[in-house]
């Protein structure tokens, strides 16, 4: 199939790249140039494991072309799929300007090129517009207006939110779980399972839907994940309170078979482009509907209220947050979790500017998300080449990514080169035993504070 994907962000650079891998022809579609200069010259704009490679021989193979030219990347496809940003303000009130743009534009390609005057090729049925950005319920209604006031020739619609994580993407989308296509014909679902057949050969779901339905799949999925997350942090909470350990405690519920493991670890709070985001849209869309989310408005505050909890435990160290002034604080990890490098709603960045409020000096190290940490933070912090020289003279240590190299350190390293043994650690990475045997000072998520005993008698 001949496709056309608009915007090369996760979405639509990853989709895209994956089509054209199975023998698609795939046109990604970016109104930035320096964008599309990168990609031609092989090089992606996002960090994504595997994905330079892959862009690289399916470009090099002629199946996948980058463009800033609207009209031929429109009037070529078959499907043209909507992957562009709908960004949301502080209340979750999506803004679809950019959404209705391509529509717009869409259909005046639509109107200047050939028209559907029938026969039996997919290319005579009509071109079908995809919308696979995260877009409120109702967006698709509105795109097809946008394009039905630029054009009286036949298109078709369709939702296809993606469930793509950052840092595994590539694998997500080859290897889906399932895939929701939302339609009004059967037509277009059966050209839209035809494209995605080839990746749920292992047997997976594709589910045809309506388009409403489709869309609140993506929110309603994200909503849940999220709900899990914050959970488990209201359950460490207690459990500090209470003398419990919250890893104890999530082994004995996790064992039940209707509850499982996944999303359940306690830590600093989800963060990045999506829960934040797809939580505030429920409870927004709640608001214009009349039907409060009173659950997801508490699962909000609670993660928002995790990153203030934990801050409390550093002033809290320091004898206060005057304490912290002067202070040196090594940050390990920025990143809003490892294997990416968004930064994007990352609990890492609110603790850095509580810190710096504080009158800390900040030195921070993260594998890949320096880059993108510098577009937030500027020069406000230090930038360590590693994690071990993030150390040198440091008060305390605060871990708020788990990136793999973080989880076996030097332990006897990281103490002599730190000016106090103290580690606050946001993800639980290290065993309790460990840290008093290691002579640390070891607070984290949910367990009980490691304070060895030399420093108790002191």
């Amino acid at each position: 199939m001949r496709i056309t994907m608009v915007g090369t962000g996760y979405v639509g650079l990853v989709t895209g790249t994956c089509l054209a891998n199975t023998g698609n022809d795939v046109t990604c579609l970016d109104v930035d140039k320096a964008k599309i200069d990168k990609l031609n010259n092989g090089v992606s704009p996002i960090y994504e494991p595997g994905l330079d490679d892959l862009i690289r021989r399916n470009a090099a193979a002629g199946r996948l072309k980058f463009t800033s030219d609207k009209v031929q990347a429109y009037q070529s496809a078959e499907i043209v799929f909507i992957c562009v940003g709908t960004p949301s303000d502080d209340k979750g009130h999506a803004d679809l300007k950019y959404v209705l743009a391509a529509a717009t534009d869409i259909g005046k390609a639509i109107e200047a090129g050939p028209g559907a005057t029938g026969g039996d090729t997919d290319e005579r049925r009509g071109k079908i517009v995809v919308v696979k950005s995260t877009v409120p319920v109702g967006t698709n209604a509105k795109v097809r207006a946008a394009i039905e006031a630029n054009t009286a020739k036949t298109f078709y619609m369709a939702s296809n939110p993606e469930f793509l994580k950052e840092g595994a993407a590539i694998n997500d989308f080859n290897k889906p779980d399932r895939v929701v296509i939302g339609v009004n014909d059967e037509g277009t679902g059966n050209r839209m399972r035809n494209l995605y057949e080839p990746f749920v050969r292992q047997g997976n779901p594709i589910f045809l839907m309506d388009i409403p339905s489709a869309e609140m799949v993506k929110y309603a999925s994200n909503a849940m994940l999220a709900t899990k997350i914050s959970f488990i942090n209201e359950i460490a909470n207690l459990c500090e309170s209470y003398g419990a350990d919250i890893d104890e405690v999530r082994r004995g519920m996790c064992s039940d078979k209707r509850i499982g493991n996944q999303f359940l670890y306690p830590g600093l709070g989800y963060g990045g482009s999506c829960f934040p985001k797809d939580v505030l849209a429920c409870i927004s869309m709640g608001e214009l509907s009349d039907t409060p989310a009173r659950l997801l408005e508490a699962v909000h505050e609670v993660n928002q209220r995790q990153r203030d909890a934990f801050m409390a435990k550093i002033d809290k160290h320091f004898g206060g947050a005057a304490g912290i002034s002067g202070k040196k604080i090594a940050v390990w990890g920025i990143a809003f979790k490892p294997g990416t490098d968004d930064v994007r709603e990352a609990p890492s960045i609110t603790l850095i500017q509580q810190l710096l409020d504080r009158g800390a000096t900040v030195v921070g190290y993260d594998p890949v998300a320096e880059e993108t940490a510098r577009e937030v933070l500027a020069d406000r912090i230090e930038y360590a080449k590693d994690a071990q020289a993030a150390l040198a003279g440091a008060d305390a240590l605060v871990v708020c990514t788990d990136w793999g190299e973080f989880k076996y350190p030097d332990f006897d390293a990281a103490k002599a080169a730190m000016k106090s043994p103290v580690i606050f650690d946001g993800r639980n990475l290290y065993r309790l035993e460990q840290m008093r045997e290691m002579g640390f000072i070891y607070h984290s998520v949910g367990r009980h504070p490691v304070v060895p005993e030399a420093v108790q008698q002191s």
